[in-house]
């Protein structure tokens, strides 16, 4: 982690998309000129699970993973996280410790709010504090949605709905026709739940079906909709 220069919030190209869209012009002076900038190389971690929150992390660039660990010592990744998201929120307003870890997935730069601005926001914008309600009522159908699919689905579909959902929280910032990412087995078998080993066979099921391609850590998706097939069978 290197601490440098912070960008200019209201210059930031990831800001409409972001929570911190919904402040005015002096609010996002005010931002700019107390948050701090970091960066992070891929694998460290942002914030660790169980440690007390005293701030509010915003993304500029890069990807991001969060992770909890459970009681078999696997890792179980609950939630991406890309520019413009904030992460950590939860914790932050429900004044508790964080009950999972933020790890960069790639190089990544992020934005540093303290607590007590974080708060400020909340009580004198009406637009932030709805923003931040929304991102709570998504997070929680979001939650919902992952126990159904973890209690119902088999590991091929989950696996399906893992790679659209990397499509659908990654593929914008790439601009590609077809999607790339670079991902390893580890990391998708957390988002999937279940082993590497079997990640690992069922991408080469995909990709003898030529659903996929892969080419060391990447994996890019021809057909889209075939995943989209596979991933409700069971709906």
């Amino acid at each position: 982690m290197m601490k440098f220069s912070a960008p200019d919030c209201q210059n930031c190209p990831t800001r409409k998309f972001s929570l911190l869209g919904t402040c005015k012009g002096h609010e996002l002076e005010d931002v700019s000129a107390t948050k701090s900038c970091f960066t992070f190389k891929k694998g460290q971690v942002i914030f660790h699970e169980g440690t007390r929150p005293s701030g509010l992390h915003c993304i500029s660039t890069g990807k991001v993973k969060v992770a909890k660990m459970g009681s078999d010592g696997k890792e179980q990744i609950v939630r991406l996280a890309k520019p413009g998201d904030v992460v950590g929120y939860r914790a932050l307003l429900a004044d508790t410790n964080y009950s999972a870890s933020a790890v960069a997935l790639d190089d990544a730069v992020v934005c540093f709010i303290p607590k007590t601005q974080f708060l400020e926001l909340i009580a004198t914008n009406n637009d932030f504090s709805n923003g931040l309600m929304k991102l709570f009522s998504r997070a929680l159908g979001e939650a919902e949605e992952r126990v159904v699919q973890m209690a119902y689905k088999p590991v091929r579909e989950r696996l399906a709905e893992a790679l659209l959902l990397l499509q659908k929280t990654y593929h914008l910032q790439d601009g590609e026709d077809k999607f790339t990412i670079s991902i390893s087995r580890e990391d998708l078998a957390s988002i999937v739940g279940t082993a590497k080993e079997t990640t690992i066979r069922l991408l080469s099921e995909f990709k003898d079906e030529q659903i996929i391609t892969t080419k060391g850590s990447s994996i890019t998706i021809l057909d889209p909709d075939k995943l989209f097939k596979i991933c409700h069978l069971y709906d």
